[in-house]
């Protein structure tokens, strides 16, 4: 027996069970007493005086099957950095970035509460999980949480589905966290066994990320492009910009993966117009109508993004990114979803350089939001 699937479910229970992985923006990140005042004045300073902490979170969600049109658009914080497996701290990216966002730009889902000590529900033994059900669900029976996901990419993962379930014609950009979290975001979006042949990935990173595993571990900062690229059926509609620090060339990549990449030398010949161009011509050949965005902050050069896991020169420049985002909707494709990923500002000791990869990551956010509003689910 497993959960049963969300489009099963009346629009209530599916609240119900939403509001159990959710916190209100902030609040996903565990905090007793160290922290949590803090915590607490930003989630205020954000969400505004209609806010009132102790309303239960339910309720606020509770508007999502009213959102129509460009108001459809949403952000979800996934706060954890477990998966990063070299430098941690893009848990605190969600946080930054909504405070140099200022308030909430879009209706908010907030944050996907994360045990940091968990990936994956399939990394963990019954034992393990049946404990910390009784902890994250302490007002449900044994029997009623006993499929409940517990970890960051289970909870990620049902939880976007069932805010699907609520509003079918909701767009979501999801902010990490580490790179893994763009996985259970696919995985939701893109179910297994489902029709994905025009869909395309636009993916701004340094590195790869096309693992099929990474020692031993399936889902991870290091995999998920991989995954990603099987569940829509390869064909070239991973299209990968940026990429210029992997131990294989590219010919490689593409020609094993089926992927098409762009490195630094080409990306500076072509400059922002013409990368932007690329990305929409490279699209169109490929019969792609539907496109997920999925923005590693290191994507961009380590001038304007210093403050991430792993930081690398000869990246792409701010223009660069945003050419590609406004051609994609200028275009015309359907953009089902985005994630902004690996920001993690405290990593930085030059409080200028945390400042700029704050900045970028605003920029970027703002500029996807704008991408999702103006976007239909397929054109």
């Amino acid at each position: 027996m497993t959960l049963p699937a969300p489009e099963v479910l009346s629009v209530d229970s599916a609240l119900d069970e939403l509001a159990l992985y959710l916190r209100p923006p902030g609040q996903g990140i565990h905090a007793v007493s160290t922290g949590k005042k803090a915590l607490e004045e930003a989630t205020r300073a954000y969400l505004g005086p209609s806010y009132d902490p102790d309303r239960p979170w339910r309720e606020h969600l509770a508007r999502l099957p009213e959102l129509r049109d460009r108001e459809a658009v949403a952000l979800l914080a996934i706060p954890s950095d477990t998966g990063a497996g070299i430098v941690r701290g893009a848990a605190r990216g969600p946080e930054a970035i909504r405070a140099g966002l200022g308030q909430a730009p879009v209706f908010e889902l907030g944050d996907v509460f994360c045990v940091p000590h968990f990936l994956d529900d399939e990394m963990l033994s019954e034992s393990q999980k049946q404990v910390s059900r009784a902890f994250l669900y302490p007002k449900l029976s044994e029997e009623e949480r006993r499929f409940l996901p517990v970890s960051p990419v289970g909870m990620a993962a049902r939880a976007y589905r069932l805010a699907l379930r609520i509003n079918p014609t909701l767009r979501i950009l999801a902010l990490g966290g580490d790179h893994t979290v763009a996985w259970p975001v696919i995985d939701a979006l893109l179910p297994a066994g489902g029709d994905h042949h025009d869909v395309g990935i636009l993916h701004f990173d340094a590195h790869t990320d096309l693992l099929e595993t990474r020692l031993g571990v399936r889902y991870c900062f290091a995999t998920w492009a991989f995954h990603a690229n099987q569940r829509i059926g390869r064909g070239g509609r991973l299209l990968q910009l940026g990429i210029r620090a992997s131990a294989k060339t590219q010919a490689h990549w593409e020609s094993t993966m089926d992927v098409r990449q762009v490195w630094p030398d080409e990306a500076q010949i072509l400059g922002p117009d013409g990368l932007a161009q690329l990305v929409v011509d490279h699209f169109r050949n490929k019969g792609v109508r539907r496109v997920y965005v999925s923005n590693d902050l290191d994507g961009t050069d380590v001038l304007y993004a210093a403050a991430c896991g792993t930081p690398e020169p000869n990246g792409l420049s701010r223009a660069m990114v945003e050419a590609c985002l406004a051609a994609v909707g200028a275009a015309g494709f359907g953009v089902i979803g985005a994630d902004l990923v690996e920001l993690a500002p405290g990593l930085s000791l030059d409080r200028e350089a945390s400042r700029r990869s704050v900045e970028t990551s605003v920029r970027y956010v703002r500029a996807e939001l704008s991408l999702l509003a103006a976007s239909k689910s397929a054109p």
